[in-house]
């Protein structure tokens, strides 16, 4: 291992696989390159970062939250399980710990819910809600219900 001593505290560590660690003194910061070209930085707060030469990039939060970015998309898993995936056109897909999954997108915003019940409500206001038992309830914009009951062809009408 070969190490350079900086006059502003900074130590470069190269070793003979070729990786080599960088330690900034005044930000108490640690980055690695390795020979295959993911670098790591660690942070002080023990906040992780890597990035792959691939252009992703992963990043481990002190709450033990990760992130992941690949290809456009954008991965989040919090302590708690759940994990939020927004695609690169923005749509957003959220899984609740819980069981429940929630859609956004510039149309809808839905929630699914472990029974099967599904609720939507679109950009203009309206609101659907289909229960598993096939009952499905619909409210315009201000609210008012235009719809209550079984429905048995739901593509005929649309609160959208």
């Amino acid at each position: 291992t070969i190490t350079t001593r900086f006059y502003n505290g900074d130590v470069k560590k190269v070793k003979p696989d070729q990786t080599v660690i960088y330690y900034y003194a005044e930000a108490q910061t640690t980055h690695t390159t390795y020979p295959n070209g993911v670098e790591v930085v660690q942070f002080p707060n023990k906040q992780t970062e890597k990035f792959h030469p691939d252009g992703s990039k992963e990043t481990v939060f002190p709450d033990g939250t990760v992130t992941q970015l690949k290809g456009g998309r954008e991965e989040i898993v919090f302590p708690d399980g759940t994990v939020v995936i927004v695609k690169r056109n923005g749509d957003k897909t959220i899984l609740f710990s819980n069981g429940q999954k929630e859609i956004h997108t510039a149309q809808f915003k839905r929630r699914e819910f472990p029974d099967g019940t599904v609720k939507t409500v679109y950009c203009n206001g309206c609101q659907e809600t289909k229960y598993a038992t096939g009952r499905v309830k619909v409210k315009d914009e201000t609210g008012s219900v235009i719809l209550d009951g079984k429905w048995s062809h739901p593509q005929t009408h649309r609160c959208a």
